[in-house]
């Protein structure tokens, strides 16, 4: 016989009731300034970005790290980058921190001209750099907890999640949907020991309003993260970023659209980014979300015109 498990509301009222009029608000790391300081990431939450090849996802990841670990003096972070070496991930932050172009950087071409920036760059990273630690292979979740464990870290980022095992003698050989739904599991037990998640994602092309195949942001949304619908479900937070224009998708910087597609604990706030693709740098457009906000008054102003114009034309063909 199954035994009935349940809560009522009156039995939690109290004490939500205290924490909600007098309790402590939780914890978060801010990882800007301004509205990208709204982006929550903190202890207990997994915070989703995907992205198609080249959209930057890696940069904006970094950027948030390292912003974090500036903003919160004791925090520690931990980076799993399947791709990149950290020389590589630092070489792009120093090209973020310091304002000298990444090429400049990359091939070690620097000039006389470059010292003052590339010194402050260096004084930057040489600040948080005893409180961020990248994973050495294996790069399985087993490998992950443990390095997050020993270092301490408070704050794990998982670039990307499809290409990171499960831990030996977990399931390894599951096809890739189950294997990336049994990860999400791993990743849930990560948060709910205290620790903040930012998991990177691929996703999947999706078909425009003419039929296109494409990356383009029109067609995407929660089922667009590959080979998963474990990964929307499990996350607080859901982000994809995807460039504005087929013109913003290369050259040395675009526009691009960072779409809040979940939030599990407030409202989704989409925000339009400068991505300054020689620098690795995305910057905050608040000229272009207010015209945004703008179209959609404009947008719905024009609704209710045509509702009320139909109501009325409606009622002359009664008369």
């Amino acid at each position: 016989m199954t035994v009935a498990r349940y809560k009522s509301a009156a039995d939690v009222l109290d004490t939500w009731r205290d924490d909600v009029l007098q309790g402590t608000p939780p914890t978060l790391y801010p990882i800007g300034t301004g509205a990208l300081g709204g982006i929550e990431v903190g202890p207990g939450l997994v915070t989703l970005l995907g992205g198609a090849p080249g959209a930057g996802k890696t940069a904006l990841a970094m950027q948030w790290v390292i912003e974090a670990l500036r903003l919160t003096p004791s925090l520690r972070a931990l980076v799993c980058n399947i791709e990149m070496p950290p020389t590589v991930l630092m070489d792009r932050q120093l090209a973020r921190l310091s304002g000298v172009d990444l090429s400049t950087i990359r091939h070690r071409r620097l000039k006389s001209e470059h010292t003052d920036r590339i010194h402050q760059g260096l004084c930057t990273l040489a600040s948080v750099a005893d409180r961020l630690c990248f994973v050495r292979p294996p790069f399985d979740l087993g490998n992950v907890a443990a390095a997050a464990d020993n270092f301490g870290a408070d704050l794990i980022v998982l670039d990307y999640i499809q290409r990171i095992s499960l831990p030996a003698g977990a399931g390894q050989h599951e096809h890739d949907r189950g294997r990336v739904n049994r990860t999400m599991d791993y990743l849930r037990q990560f948060a709910d020991a205290g620790v903040a998640v930012i998991v990177v994602s691929a996703v999947g092309r999706s078909k425009d309003s003419r039929g296109r195949s494409s990356y383009a942001g029109e067609g995407l949304n929660l089922a667009s993260f590959r080979e998963s619908s474990e990964l929307e479900f499990g996350a607080d937070d859901a982000f994809i970023l995807y460039p504005d224009s087929d013109d913003d998708a290369g050259g040395e910087s675009g526009m691009m659209t960072l779409k809040h597609l979940k939030s599990r604990h407030g409202e989704c706030r989409t925000l339009s980014l400068c991505f300054d693709r020689k620098r690795q740098s995305f910057t905050h457009d608040a000229t272009v979300d207010a015209a945004q906000v703008e179209t959609g008054k404009v947008r719905s102003a024009l609704a209710e015109l045509w509702k009320r114009t139909q109501t009325a034309s409606e009622g002359d063909d009664d008369e």
